[in-house]
């Protein structure tokens, strides 16, 4: 299976009102608390914000719209020989095993690790919603060998997290996400943060604004003025 599935099912407005871009504050932190109901996720990343738990304080969760923005430019992708050969070896399925792969992702092991049990359970439900996504690697005795997921919205994917038990194979699935993408006209792969090992992979820092403005393009003009109603900064003549 190397498709999405079906159209994602409809969201409520937020009850949390997000600021709007002109609103935002310097830095990358734009405010905390809040849930992490469908309806909170979705009307964040139309806004080109997301959570993340702040650092240092277990439990917090905080929104973000970092300055700058780590995206993916989808002809910049780096493709090594090792990767290529790599893809020979691993199977690619998509959104057959979610719970699976945010749970690869949720390693307690791993550095960094933030991903709780209340993140899992609300991006399983986006995902059977429709609105969250795995790209799975499989190895040639079928087991999960690494993986991705994130959050579709119209023209954007929002990576969240990546992992592999095997060699090269989150970056297998990042390949066969571009390609998904290409396949399905979307213009937008967000990864939050340009880190320096994204970097080697072709991810780019653009300003916030930058982003904003390609955020609008990715979700057409309803779909951002939607989102932003009383904010004329990228509002189109």
């Amino acid at each position: 299976m190397t498709e999405w599935q079906s159209t994602p099912g409809p969201v409520a407005e937020s009850r949390w009102r997000f600021p709007l871009p002109s609103e935002m504050p310097e830095g990358d932190l734009v405010t905390v608390g809040g849930d992490l109901e469908p309806s909170t996720l979705v009307n964040a990343y139309r806004r080109g914000i997301f959570p993340m738990e702040v650092t240092g304080l277990a439990g917090v969760m905080g929104w973000w719209s970092p300055d700058p923005r780590g995206v993916l430019p989808l002809d910049r992708l780096r493709v090594t020989r090792s990767m290529r050969q790599s893809a020979r070896r691993y199977e690619i399925r998509v959104d057959t095993c979610f719970a699976d792969v945010i749970r690869g992702c949720a390693d307690p092991s791993r550095e960094d690790g933030w991903i709780r049990d209340d993140v899992i359970t609300a991006y399983t439900t986006l995902h059977e919603l429709g609105w969250a996504h795995s790209v799975e690697v499989f190895d040639r005795g079928g087991g999960l060998a690494g993986g991705l997921y994130g959050v579709r919205v119209d023209g954007l994917f929002a990576g969240e997290s990546m992992f592999h038990l095997k060699r090269d194979a989150s970056k297998v699935a990042l390949m066969a996400l571009v390609d998904l993408m290409r396949t399905s006209g979307m213009p937008l792969l967000d990864v939050q943060w340009c880190t320096g090992h994204l970097e080697t992979l072709g991810v780019v820092a653009i300003p916030r604004r930058e982003y904003l403005a390609r955020l609008a393009d990715a979700l057409g003009d309803a779909g951002f003025r939607a989102a932003h109603p009383h904010d004329p900064t990228f509002r189109r003549a």
